[in-house]
């Protein structure tokens, strides 16, 4: 199975979080990810002016392991699997403070806080889009209730590390994941009370007092532990702040992140259609070259001019024949190729491709669901949209991602950012003069928007599963304004 989140991640940047989500019973799956952009003829984006080179210069992916799923009450209550393995981790290094056990500690804390993080965001979003609204108020309760319970279980675990054996670095690591929860705890909370003050007044008032609680309680125990607090009257804006809430956040997620090699795709097939181009070429300038010997003999006018028009033909010939192979390779083969591994184990393979193709060549579904209005249509007889096709192929082996970690994975995170800061060099101001006419019969100038739409639909494929997206991105010179999620 495979799903997919969009998002504005800055100013001139889209991210595309997707889930390639393994399936039981199926020790090696696959999957297929087409992507067509539809790209207005007015942005000059083409083979001419857009290389492959300029296209992955602008995407950027990174690919990781879907975080394990927990109910935020199941950290630590009933089995508590997380807590478990995490206080299991703690009492070995205390016992034996080596080098594995070491690694083992610190992979769990990162674990941990992972977990958390993903928990607590997804119960805030079941919050803000409950299948019932009757039942928002208890759930806010239980939020409030299941985070104290486990920062409490977490921060109650630093009797286990409090003696003389153990370095400093230990407590540090410990303080890393500490620090971490109380950020994220700091982020959603404020997050779920902004949305409820907008959206339900009513229960808003009734839990942020409690909230608000919460939220001072982690503010004072982050001035206790020297942790750096948002400060009202910053010199530097709380430059500081920000700065270690994202190395933290890069710290506590890098036992998710995967090893990759990437490795440009088919080199030997691509040498081999090339050598037979030049050995075509070749045949060509030999047989010229023999059939005018025969004919005219050695040392001739006619024989000299076969060899000087056969050796211009030759290269002509060559380049064309590597053009139609190199056309021809696009269509089987891909420009990368990526390994995965997972603890020095391959956990699979991934294949990207990137083409500008015609129009003529896109399945009718698809352009069925680019859904082009007639103006469009009519536009496109005499200035149509370029179409880029950036495919992607997946193989996942779900033994080995079982295998090699304790906790139950499922699959990888591909996480896609797309920079199109290339397709706004050529857009037209953004504010356009418009005029209105007033109820007293004088007239005055206000400011239209310019924006353009850059279309993505993608096609999902996988064992027991296809599926389709469509975004439009809504943007002009100043950057992204929107994402619509049109299908």
């Amino acid at each position: 199975m495979i799903n997919i989140q969009a998002k504005k991640h800055d100013r001139f940047s889209i991210e595309f979080k997707v889930g390639f989500n393994t399936v039981n019973g199926h020790v090696i799956n696959k999957f297929m990810m087409n992507t067509w952009v539809f790209v207005p003829y007015s942005l000059d984006i083409n083979p001419a002016t857009y290389s492959k080179e300029m296209f992955y210069r602008d995407l950027r992916s990174n690919t990781r392991l879907i975080t394990p799923v927990y109910l935020l009450k199941d950290i630590v209550k009933g089995k508590a699997e997380p807590l478990n393995l995490l206080k299991k981790s703690f009492l070995k290094l205390a016992e034996d403070p080596g080098k594995t056990r070491l690694g083992d500690y610190e992979y769990n804390i990162k674990m941990f806080a992972a977990i958390f993080k993903s928990s607590l965001r997804n119960q805030i979003f079941f919050i803000m889009s409950p299948p019932i609204h009757t039942g928002r108020k208890e759930l806010c309760e239980e939020l409030i209730s299941d985070i104290e319970d486990i920062l409490h279980q977490y921060r109650d675990l630093h009797k286990i590390i409090s003696i003389p054996t153990l370095s400093g670095e230990c407590f540090d690591y410990y303080l890393f994941g500490d620090e971490f929860m109380s950020n994220i705890v700091h982020k959603q909370l404020f997050r779920i009370i902004n949305f409820l003050k907008r959206e339900d007044n009513q229960l808003f008032e009734s839990v942020k007092k409690r909230i608000l609680q919460l939220i001072t309680q982690e503010i004072k125990h982050r001035k206790s532990r020297g942790y750096p607090i948002i400060e009202k009257e910053s010199v530097n804006q709380n430059r500081d702040l920000v700065y270690r809430s994202g190395a933290l956040k890069k710290y506590v997620e890098s036992e998710l992140f995967l090893n990759i090699n990437k490795k440009r795709d088919a080199i030997v097939a691509e040498q081999i259609y090339y050598s037979i181009a030049a050995g075509i070429s070749m045949i060509f300038a030999t047989a010229v070259a023999f059939s005018f010997q025969l004919r005219f003999g050695n040392f001739t006018i006619p024989f000299f001019v076969a060899l000087v028009i056969s050796y211009m033909l030759k290269d002509r010939i060559k380049e064309l024949a590597r053009y139609y192979f190199a056309h021809k390779l696009k269509e089987k083969y891909f420009d990368n190729k990526t390994t995965i591994t997972l603890n020095d184990h391959i956990i699979g393979w991934s294949r990207e491709g990137f083409d500008f193709i015609k129009e003529s060549v896109v399945p009718d579904n698809i352009l069925k669901i680019r859904d082009r209005t007639p103006l469009l249509e009519a536009q496109n007889r005499y200035s149509g949209e370029k179409i880029i096709l950036f495919r992607k192929l997946i193989e996942l082996n779900r033994e080995q991602l079982e295998t090699n970690s304790e906790y139950p994975i499922t699959g990888v995170n591909e996480i896609l950012r797309f920079n199109l800061s290339s397709y706004m060099q050529k857009m037209d101001d953004p504010d356009v003069p418009l005029y209105i006419i007033e109820e007293d019969g004088t007239y005055r100038e206000i400011t239209g928007d310019k924006v353009y739409f850059l279309n993505f639909v993608i096609q999902f494929k996988s064992v027991e599963h296809e599926s389709y997206k469509r975004y439009r991105i809504v943007f002009n010179r100043n950057g992204i304004e929107e994402i619509e999620e049109l299908l």
